[in-house]
């Protein structure tokens, strides 16, 4: 029989370069060491859906925001209910589910083309699926987001430019306040050095470890 805190789904957000990807290994370890089971997933996932969207992220294909935006939702769907890697299978067999961007990256990045009252439509039925227990925002500077990308990546996804990146701060900051009343939001400075920003983490999220 697992505990509460053996089925927790944990999401870490952040702008591309934010340091998020590594925090997730910094908290899987942790949790390994403490004796629980710990599954890590990211989005878009590895499924036929989010293969074609790496390809449209990558710019290889060019599909209609509109409809990258659906494909998303899509994805996401699959990820939450399929019946080998899914989160909520994961979750049964007693997993702390980590997983790197959620919704609320769709409302941010696809809200710089679209509505985002359109796109929090399309991931209403996700959102009735499965909420996160708690949503880290690992925030940092644009600028020095984007220096990160640009020494260690030899070519920039779509939505990879400075620019860019301010605007989906912004609209992650604005869904945020869209769904205060509704989710779980906690933002720690990803300024700091990769262990304060670890410890920072933990501060705000051990209470879920309490049995």
């Amino acid at each position: 029989m697992t505990s509460k805190r053996n089925r927790l789904f944990i999401v870490f957000e952040g702008i591309d370069g934010s340091g998020k990807s590594t925090q997730i290994e910094r908290l899987e370890k942790r949790l390994l060491s403490m004796g629980l089971s710990v599954h890590k997933t990211f989005e878009p996932t590895h499924g036929p859906i989010g293969a074609f969207l790496r390809r449209i992220l990558s710019g290889e294909i060019r599909v209609d925001p509109n409809a990258v935006a659906h494909l998303f939702a899509a994805d996401r769907t699959e990820h939450i209910l399929n019946s080998e890697y899914g989160i909520k299978r994961k979750m049964d067999q007693g997993a702390v589910v980590l997983c790197d961007r959620y919704y609320f990256s769709s409302f941010a990045y696809h809200g710089l083309e679209m509505d985002m009252e359109r796109v929090i439509d399309l991931n209403a039925y996700n959102m009735y699926l499965l909420k996160p227990a708690v949503n880290i925002f690992i925030d940092i500077d644009p600028a020095k987001s984007f220096k990160r990308i640009e020494k260690c990546r030899k070519k920039l996804d779509l939505f990879e430019t400075e620019a860019t990146m301010k605007q989906v701060r912004n609209l992650y900051f604005k869904a945020f306040e869209r769904f205060k009343d509704q989710e779980t939001v906690v933002a720690i400075d990803g300024g700091q050095s990769e262990p304060e920003v670890e410890k920072a983490v933990w501060n705000r999220i051990q209470h879920l470890f309490n049995d």
